[in-house]
């Protein structure tokens, strides 16, 4: 008797979650509740809880942050406070904890494919003038950046990762190639793109696009991805 084999069945992927902590979860999910982010999160192919830091603030306001130590200008987010919402989130949870701060690391496509790869994240949105440092090492929050440049809140940045992460997850861009050939999966800025119609106030597409010549084409590309990040960004040439 011939044996019979049994089909391997692959476990389903875990949905990637995020976690946000804020002080105003109301921002969210705000625009990631729309186009491609929005349609996978109603599709359960992620999902978005967001998290009122103020729900652990102290006294009768429930406040969360105190003067700065050492004197100065502003208000700091108080590390037993902080902690206090974070471990309520996170309690035997793996998934990476990041911080959104202007001296975090720069974000870069490499670490949201990373992090898109992962059960999710949790991510912290700071206000004030900044998060106390204690809580910051305590809790191991991972400083990101998304840019040289200060915002009001974290929040607009927590939801830049998100939305650069979720766009990776299987199935959400509808075709698999749509993210491979993009700025920075190549260590390049992208190509320039054409459509119709072929001429448009006097410019043409270029005429090697059009020659059905894909070894042409693909040369044409790499020629203009390697021009444009030299005139644009030449220290990713140099990295």
């Amino acid at each position: 008797m011939t044996a019979t084999m049994s089909p391997v069945i692959e476990a389903p992927r875990p949905v990637w979650r995020a976690s946000v902590l804020t002080l105003f979860p109301e921002m969210f999910p705000g625009p990631l509740g729309i186009s491609l982010a929005g349609e996978a999160l109603k599709r359960g192919d992620w999902s978005l809880d967001a998290h009122d830091i103020r729900d652990h603030g102290l006294g009768r306001h429930r406040s969360v942050d105190d003067t700065p130590a050492g004197g100065g200008p502003g208000m700091v987010l108080r590390a037993d406070v902080l902690a206090a919402a974070i471990d309520a989130v996170c309690a035997g949870d793996a998934r990476p904890r990041l911080l959104m701060s202007p001296r975090g690391r720069p974000l870069a496509q490499a670490r949201v494919r990373a992090l898109a790869e992962g059960p999710g994240a949790v991510i912290v949105c700071g206000r004030f003038e900044g998060v106390d440092e204690r809580v910051i090492a305590g809790r191991g929050l991972e400083e990101v950046s998304i840019g040289d440049y200060v915002l009001s809140g974290g929040e607009p940045a927590a939801m830049v990762v998100i939305d650069a992460c979720v766009r990776l997850l299987p199935g959400v861009m509808g075709h698999d190639a749509s993210g491979a050939e993009e700025s920075f999966e190549s260590g390049l800025l992208e190509y320039p793109h054409y459509t119709r119609p072929r001429v448009w106030e006097g410019r043409e597409i270029p005429e090697v696009l059009l020659s059905g010549n894909h070894g042409a084409v693909a040369r044409w590309r790499r020629e203009e991805a390697e021009r444009i990040t030299r005139a644009r960004r030449p220290d990713l040439m140099r990295g």
